[in-house]
């Protein structure tokens, strides 16, 4: 069994001033998200993290090397994987927030230059499965807000329709599950 980490991001630049950053837009942690990172790290320092995985956006790249600082894990060692990256938002990204929002709660289809959710739900399933390779029990991952949604998704055995049912999670919070 192994026990899962998952962090979203510190505050980002994107977040700051309410656009939408998909896969396509790597916007930089604000110096408030680099404090929230801090605390992050505090709060795991005693959970014997020995594999650090983040999503290869400067974002989540970032936040994960300020955890790594904080709990004592060597920084150049941390795992970047294609697998836990946001949501690609396609023409809504670098677009208000509000607006991504409204589309994806509709009910209609997302514009064609969205990732589809089912899409999404593959992935993150192929980079759970892809964790199972790796010997270490106590694994972080920082990642996107989305990812978060789809990962309490499939631990809730909801379908990938109901995506935005389940509130993204606040930047640098933790969600704790095993495998």
């Amino acid at each position: 069994m192994k026990t899962i980490y998952f962090v979203r991001h510190g505050e980002s630049e994107a977040n700051r001033l309410g656009l939408s950053a998909g896969s396509e837009f790597d916007t930089p942690l604000t110096d408030k998200g680099r404090q929230q990172a801090r605390k992050t790290g505090q709060e795991l320092k005693h959970k014997n993290i020995e594999l650090i995985i983040a999503s290869p956006l400067g974002r989540t790249v970032e936040t994960a090397q300020i955890i790594a600082n904080e709990i004592g894990y060597d920084a150049k060692t941390i795992v970047t994987s294609p697998l836990f990256i946001e949501r690609g938002m396609g023409i809504y990204s670098k677009g208000p927030d509000e607006d991504y929002l409204k589309a994806a709660t509709s009910g209609d289809p997302l514009h064609e230059s969205v990732e589809p959710a089912q899409q999404m739900h593959e992935r993150i399933s192929e980079g759970l499965k892809w964790l199972e390779s790796f010997k270490e029990k106590n694994i972080l991952i920082v990642s996107h807000g989305g990812v978060s949604r789809i990962l309490r998704l499939m631990h809730k055995d909801l379908p990938h329709s109901h995506m935005y049912k389940i509130e993204r999670l606040p930047n640098a919070a933790i969600y704790e599950f095993t495998m």
